[in-house]
């Protein structure tokens, strides 16, 4: 029997599969009644079907799927749904016309042409979707699939994962937008291919993404975690101990991935390519052959594990510790070991290009150390969660690998903020087992592990003691703070409606 990463996203006649019986279904009821009579509104017709992709959170694994190592997120319930009707070809408007059920964004109009260029220094919101437009456009013709003349869409959003906050507010809306694109032309793929193409179509808004938070929406299995793979995808179920549940915690530090990427986000892509071409180098590769074929640390961790082992050890930060000095690198350093001019290795990616024109210089061997010991972290907390250890022992554990995981994204990968840091330290002090940011960090959610039994405690302190004043100061508004505030289970992936 095949894994559910080869099936199709599942199409359903009723909410209940997704959203669960009682008040959250009814929940979601209201919601689609609003999202559809909103569609007949702004267009004048029903919407053909509905796409949902849920947000994810991450519990560990941050900043290391885009160098082809796993990772363990979950799905949360926070969701956005794509409401869509596709023209007929005989209808002479050829528009894609993107609006939202919240007010604040403003409906965007674009062509109905797959080939159209995203101006990423105009940033809008409606990108997201052309992402999945471009996507499913670029996929069907390299599948040779026909799928016609291209034709006007009507498009109308609903998302409840808040933007900025690490829980992947963007692909959710690019996955989204990709699978009701699809099921609106009536073409199905398996969900690791799904998975996939979503992650090619983000790359369109300018980032440099990793797969992650793409795959975990898609593959989600209600109940479980998942250990994504990478090269090619596949996820595992990972069932989580009972007797603790997270709770996620908004910092109110918006990250804005693709807007900071320059200085951010790709800014540690880049740096973590070259330290994989210098360790390559270092370990004995010729320079041409490391700069053709060392695309991620991943690609060096043999060499690094072999250098290790004749030291006694297996740990490629070894290598890291011994071959990469601590203080930071000038192009110019890295250019006489490498033989190579910077803008010569990366001519073929604007955005990194971009990265060095921002940069002054490159940390590699903070970048790489974070990489390799957060990768082994990963498995660390699948093997605690499948170990015969007691289920108090396993929690303990599980906080000890997440503690250990924010020191390394705070110190070592420098991608946390005041908020992030001062919100962490007050989930350790009211009793998290462990607590860390989780997304790409500069902003956005911290994930606190807590005893089930503690949660509303653990909730009220938090409101209390980082949440109140905030309120205060008009920041976020009281009535909202569910939003921001709130413990998840594992939830449900991807899923298309049609009723």
């Amino acid at each position: 029997m095949p894994g559910h990463e080869e099936l199709p996203v599942p199409i359903y006649t009723a909410l209940e599969p997704v959203y669960g019986a009682g008040s959250p279904s009814e929940e979601a009821e209201q919601r689609f009644g609003v999202l559809k009579a909103k569609f007949i509104e702004f267009y004048g017709h029903p919407p053909d079907c509905y796409a949902r992709s849920p947000g994810r959170v991450n519990l560990i694994g941050e900043h290391i799927d885009y160098e082809g190592y796993s990772v363990l997120p979950m799905a949360i319930r926070q969701d956005t749904i794509v409401a869509i009707r596709k023209h007929g070809a005989d209808e002479p408007e050829k528009l894609l016309r993107i609006g939202n059920v919240n007010q604040k964004y403003a409906i965007c109009t674009y062509p109905a042409d797959p080939d159209q260029v995203i101006d990423l220094k105009n940033h809008k919101w409606g990108h997201y979707f052309i992402c999945g437009y471009k996507g499913f456009y670029e996929y069907a013709r390299s599948n040779g699939i026909d799928v016609g003349v291209p034709v006007g869409l009507d498009v109308l959003i609903d998302g409840t994962v808040p933007t900025g906050s690490g829980l992947s507010s963007s692909a959710a809306f690019v996955c989204s937008s990709t699978i009701a694109i699809m099921a609106s032309f009536g073409v199905s793929i398996k969900k690791k291919e799904l998975a996939q193409l979503a992650c090619e179509c983000e790359r369109h808004i300018g980032t440099q993404s990793g797969g992650m938070d793409q795959a975990i929406s898609i593959m989600a299995q209600s109940g479980f975690a998942e250990l994504i793979d990478f090269n090619p995808i596949r996820s595992t179920d990972v069932q989580l101990p009972s007797g603790g549940s997270f709770v996620i915690a908004h910092s109110l530090a918006e990250s804005q991935k693709a807007v900071t990427a320059a200085v951010n986000y790709n800014n540690r892509v880049v740096e973590c390519r070259l330290a994989s071409i210098v360790l390559g180098i270092k370990l004995g590769m010729d320079s041409r052959e490391a700069i053709s074929k060392v695309k991620t640390l991943s690609d060096v961790e043999g060499l690094c594990v072999s250098f290790a082992s004749a030291r006694g050890s297996s740990d490629p930060v070894i290598a890291v510790k011994e071959l990469l000095k601590e203080d930071p690198y000038s192009a110019e350093d890295i250019e006489k070991i490498i033989e190579e001019k910077l803008q010569t290795i990366f001519a073929n990616s604007p955005s990194s290009l971009d990265v060095l024109e921002a940069a002054n210089n490159f940390k590699l061997h903070q970048r790489a150390a974070h990489v390799y010991s957060e990768a082994k972290r990963v498995y660390e907390f699948k093997d605690t969660v499948s170990s015969s250890i007691s289920e108090e022992e396993k929690l303990k554990k599980l906080g000890d690998l997440m503690n250990e995981s924010h020191y390394s994204c705070s110190v070592l990968y420098e991608c946390s903020c005041p908020e992030l840091e001062e919100l962490v330290k007050i989930c350790r002090d009211n009793g998290a087992l462990g607590a860390r940011l989780t997304g790409a960090g500069w902003g956005g959610c911290a994930v606190a592990l807590v005893k089930e039994s503690h949660i509303p405690h653990f909730i009220l302190n938090l409101k209390d003691q980082f949440y109140q004043s905030r309120i205060d100061k008009g920041v976020i508004n009281k009535s909202d703070l569910g939003m921001y505030l709130f413990a998840s289970n594992p939830s449900s992936g991807a899923a298309i409606f049609k009723f």
